[in-house]
């Protein structure tokens, strides 16, 4: 059997809090263990649906004996106690809305080329599907798939969360205990993306790879809630204070 990846004291402090809370909260079920590999990099693209999925995410990664890099938000690094565990254990960062989310991107690649686990939720957000789907995402895990996935140096694997927003709803902002929930985690087979090898990078490709990695996403999310999955992403409209006035772009 291979060793465990080493985490450092970090990755350590966080397994300790972490796993025992995934037991505390709710009954544990995760699936796909095997199809995190230990020798390669790894793109792990999950769906999002509770503040409670970073911590499942972490947990099933460190069941498959690797270590998460997470891509998240940057306003998590304010948080006491979870900040300096997130800087100490090597997350990334993400600025939104900044040059730095360039910078956020690149660290990304930089660990994959560094043969590390990467996770990313490519909503951005919790899901505000009424029907909590993955909804339209943004292109950045195009980019990171693009450059390394597509080429076959690191493998792409899908993961979905289920029921944790049961456990705590973000938007009602409740913690519910009991009756006591099982969330699930699943990973699927890596994704074959060779159909992407020889296209020309720019805007389309990535915002075709993106919808192709989340329908994936969707379509494990399907299968796990045994229901049909709908044919298109939710999208959040603009309230009509945001857009644009006349004379204005």
């Amino acid at each position: 059997m291979a060793k465990k990846e080493k985490g450092g004291f970090w990755v350590g402090l966080a397994a300790a809090i972490f796993f025992p809370l995934t037991r505390i909260l709710a009954r544990r079920k995760f699936v796909g263990l095997e199809h995190i590999p230990f020798d390669k990099p790894v793109l792990v693209v999950a769906n999002h649906i509770s503040y409670l999925d970073p911590v499942y995410s972490a947990v099933f990664v460190r069941c498959g004996r690797r270590v998460p890099r997470f891509l998240a938000k940057a306003s998590l690094w304010k948080v006491p106690v979870l900040g300096p565990i997130l800087k100490g254990s090597g997350q990334i960062p993400v600025h939104r809305g900044s040059v730095d989310a360039r910078r956020s991107l690149q660290s990304g690649l930089e660990a994959l080329g560094e043969g590390k686990v990467v996770v990313i939720y490519p909503e951005g957000t919790i899901t505000r599907d009424p029907e909590v789907w993955p909804m339209h995402s943004h292109v950045g895990v195009g980019r990171l798939a693009v450059d390394h996935c597509v080429n076959g140096e690191a493998v792409c694997v899908p993961m979905v969360h289920w029921n944790t927003h049961l456990v705590f709803d973000r938007y009602k902002k409740k913690l519910s205990l009991f009756p006591r929930k099982t969330v699930t985690v699943q990973a699927g087979p890596p994704l074959d993306l060779s159909r992407f090898q020889g296209r020309e990078v720019d805007g389309d490709l990535l915002r075709e790879v993106t919808d192709h990695l989340m329908g994936e996403v969707r379509s494990l999310l399907a299968e796990v809630r045994g229901e049909t999955a709908p044919t298109e992403f939710y999208t959040v409209r603009k309230k009509k204070d945001d857009e644009p006035k006349d004379g204005q772009k």
